[in-house]
């Protein structure tokens, strides 16, 4: 667990995402307070498809015409500004947004404006791969880091989107670990809703938008279409044993074989292979010409060092595909272009229209993921508009306070 100091950058993202999407008690935006933000979408509908993602920065505020910056430019962005703490009025009521990912747990603090007070962080929150004492704990580490405890009282709606998260035993599962969590640190909010990690992720997109595509890659991958904040058709996000390909597990564990055909001779010995056998097997060092006993022992070494973790802690490997990439390694690059190859099916398989929304997310897809520009190079000629974003935080709290707004 860690408590984190809010900078004043990653404030303004949640809260421009919350205040662009504004809602009535029917979810659709209230008058004259999105005008900006419809403006924004008549335009980027009107654009020409993009070559590349272009990363969600909002200004400070979306409801001043003359407050609003240039729109960025798809590059990596810069980092934000030196954390600056907020502090809430004495009786302003708060919002708590939650973010459990296969790798993670997030929780922001936020009053209504989106303004967020504080964040926390928490184990894995995946609802149907980690045992239920664990998530409660998780998610108590990340909620009670993000409120203080002066003001828990004063929460008064909860959005929590979750990996796993979807209808049936994983729903059920988030929603009574958030409730007990919640209970755990004092928080008895009138409102409390939970969602699957596409929803929150699909509604940290500009304007906290209702409709569209959303595309997840971290250490899983899943797609969804949404309709009314909720996904109405899902792809993928099947988990390691059948599914997720193009996640950072689907690349660790394709690596990992690379490095296992290279020492069966059924594959070449490049420098994926050397940084992967680096990492799983240090103390066995691999000469130009290995005897057989040193190969035994190699392979051993692997086997070992797989077998001995939960499957999905390949995804360890995956910064090893990154980093030989960036070297130039042909193996890595081919990987690399194989996992795009993947999440654009996952994208084609929702039968996506011309100037469609698509939000993306996770570590691979984020701004400046790995992924984001090829993936956006195979999606050019369906002309969707993709809207790279940090994670679902914004997307929590804006759901959160839409809680509110609908009377709960």
């Amino acid at each position: 667990m860690r408590s984190e100091a809010v900078s004043r950058g990653s404030s303004d993202w949640i809260s421009a995402v919350i205040t662009a999407g504004s809602l009535d008690s029917s979810g659709g935006r209230q008058q004259g307070q999105a005008g900006a933000a419809d403006d924004f979408g008549r335009r980027a509908a009107r654009a020409r498809p993009l070559a590349r993602p272009r990363f969600y920065q909002p200004p400070f505020s979306v409801l001043d015409e003359s407050s609003k910056q240039p729109e960025q430019p798809a590059v990596q962005p810069e980092q934000p500004e030196q954390p600056q703490p907020v502090q809430p009025e004495q009786s302003t009521p708060l919002l708590l947004g939650v973010d459990a990912g296969g790798t993670r747990t997030r929780a922001y603090c936020a009053d209504p404006t989106g303004r967020v007070i504080g964040t926390g962080t928490g184990g894995p929150g995946n609802a149907l791969g980690v045992r239920p004492a664990d998530l409660v704990r998780h998610f108590s580490d990340a909620i009670g880091a993000a409120v203080p405890e002066g003001l828990r009282a004063r929460v008064t709606a909860v959005a929590g989107g979750f990996a796993g998260g979807g209808p049936g035993r994983g729903r059920d599962n988030a929603t009574a670990c958030l409730a007990e969590a919640l209970a755990t640190v004092g928080i008895e909010a009138a409102a409390v809703e939970v969602y699957g990690d596409c929803e929150i992720a699909f509604a940290s997109g500009p304007g906290a938008p209702a409709d569209g595509l959303v595309l997840i890659a971290g250490t899983g991958s899943t797609a969804a279409r949404v309709a009314g904040r909720r996904a109405v058709r899902l792809v993928d996000g099947h988990g390691w044993l059948t599914g997720d390909e193009g996640s950072g597990f689907w690349l660790g564990r394709e690596a990992l074989r690379a490095a296992v055909r290279a020492l069966d001779g059924r594959g070449p010995r490049g420098p994926l292979v050397e940084r992967v056998l680096a990492q799983v097997a240090p103390e066995h060092r691999l000469d130009d010409r290995p005897s057989p006993l040193a190969l035994i022992r190699l392979r051993d070494a692997v086997a070992d060092w797989t077998y001995s973790r939960p499957p999905v802690a390949l995804a360890a490997l995956c910064p090893l595909v990154t980093g030989a990439a960036d070297g130039g390694d042909p193996a890595a690059r081919a990987l690399l272009d194989r996992a795009a190859g993947e999440l654009a099916e996952k994208v084609a398989a929702l039968e996506p229209r011309p100037g469609e929304l698509l939000v993306t997310t996770g570590g691979l897809l984020a701004p400046g993921g790995p992924l984001a520009d090829r993936l956006a190079a195979r999606l050019a000629p369906t002309g969707l508009r993709i809207e790279a974003v940090p994670d679902g935080g914004a997307g929590a709290v804006a759901l959160a306070g839409l809680l509110t707004r609908r009377g709960h």
